[in-house]
């Protein structure tokens, strides 16, 4: 069997989509189907079915894909021990503002040490990464969260994230100069990120503690529509530092005090105990942690 249909295979349920799959392999989408056919042929069952307009993998479908990946990741391990290639695909989890604003200059980095390396980025849900690099679906996976995310993953602490309050320059809370306090949460309209979210999570649960309630003005899961939300003047928001570095520079935002608690995350890599680890990965990981350019 090809093993471009297997890698064809596994693009196309990660991503959900014949469309996207075939975009991002650089195919036309009657070749994707066209493999996927055949695939289904070689085994005998249908690898995927439709709800609406859902792409889903059949139960045998993700039974294969336990197995694809596994095969892959053995495959591509047995090349650069074979032939010491420093190519092949590196699979990152993360979370959206991580994926925005933390990793592109150490992407970047990673890029300049190996050219030929192809680098899937994949913003996700939290839930997702976790279950993700659990199954080996993701080569890494990147949180903000209490540190250690899961205690079944090996969890690397990289650094303290602070998460902040921002308004814009005019907002009275900024004028004020006395920070906020919980009281200030009762007459102010807070924009936040989507449910599920653990920062949200967090501060929700730090407001129900000292029996506040959280005055919703608008859920976005675009933290850029939820800085220009802020700066327009539709309410106030919590996000991690890094996501307001620039506007905060800048000026165009201003970080509201909150003396009251310690308002902070821990960004922290994941991998699987028995992920291999590839020269790559092993870069990787080391620029993360020196948190410098090679």
């Amino acid at each position: 069997m090809d093993l471009t249909y297997l890698r064809t295979f596994r693009q196309v349920a990660r991503r959900g989509s014949f469309t996207r799959a075939a975009e991002e392999l650089g195919y036309a989408q009657s070749s994707v189907t066209m493999q996927i056919q055949k695939l289904e042929r070689e085994y005998g069952v249908p690898l995927f079915e439709r709800y609406g307009r859902q792409l889903r993998l059949t139960p045998p479908g993700e039974t294969l894909l336990g197995l694809v990946v596994q095969m892959l990741e053995l495959y591509d391990q047995s090349k650069e021990i074979v032939a010491n290639q420093l190519t092949g695909t590196l699979t990152i989890g993360t979370i959206h503002s991580l994926a925005a604003y933390y990793l592109p200059i150490h992407l970047h980095t990673l890029k300049m040490a190996y050219p030929g390396l192809n680098i899937q980025l994949v913003p996700d849900s939290e839930a997702s990464i976790l279950t993700k690099v659990r199954e080996g679906d993701y080569d890494v996976g990147l949180l903000l969260d209490h540190f250690p995310a899961d205690a079944t993953l090996t969890c690397t602490l990289i650094r303290e994230e602070p998460l902040v309050f921002i308004a814009p320059p005019h907002h009275p809370l900024a004028q004020s100069g006395e920070g906020l306090a919980y009281a200030d949460f009762q007459s102010t309209e807070v924009i936040v990120t989507e449910d599920g979210c653990l920062y949200r999570g967090m501060f929700e649960r730090l407001l129900k503690e000292h029996d506040v309630a959280l005055r919703i003005g608008f859920e976005l899961g675009n933290l850029e529509a939820i800085k220009r939300c802020v700066m327009n003047g539709l309410g106030i928001a919590l996000l991690p530092r890094i996501a307001a570095d620039v506007e905060l520079s800048q000026g165009t935002l201003v970080q509201l005090p909150f003396p009251h608690a310690h308002l902070a995350m821990d960004l922290q890599v994941l991998l699987h105990p028995k992920k291999w680890m590839s020269q790559p990965l092993q870069a990787f990981l080391w620029i993360l942690q020196a948190g410098d350019p090679l």
